[in-house]
């Protein structure tokens, strides 16, 4: 992953800047990157861009249920079902 020094900043000087360091972030909407003891602990993202990764999860999940459907749909024999009512029966539910 190739992050820009500038959007680098450590733990203590994000505490001593939060409020602009947030304002640059929701109006360039480029994430800022959060450092402790040199090493990335967080990455602060806009709104915006939050709500894009969340909405392309759930593309991908929905994307991978299909894919579950399809394989089990492979060898589904329709001849094999059992009857809700035989097994309300049988259960005694």
């Amino acid at each position: 992953m190739i992050v820009e020094t500038e959007n680098m900043v450590s733990v203590g000087k994000l505490q001593k800047e939060l409020t602009k360091k947030l304002r640059d972030v929701s109006e360039t909407g480029e994430p800022l990157y959060v450092l402790r003891n040199n090493e990335m602990a967080a990455v602060i993202l806009s709104a915006d861009e939050y709500e894009l990764l969340k909405q392309a999860e759930e593309i991908l999940e929905h994307l991978e249920i299909s894919e579950t459907v399809k394989k089990r749909l492979k060898g589904y024999e329709r001849s094999k079902n059992i009857p809700w009512e035989k097994i309300k029966k049988k259960h005694a539910v």
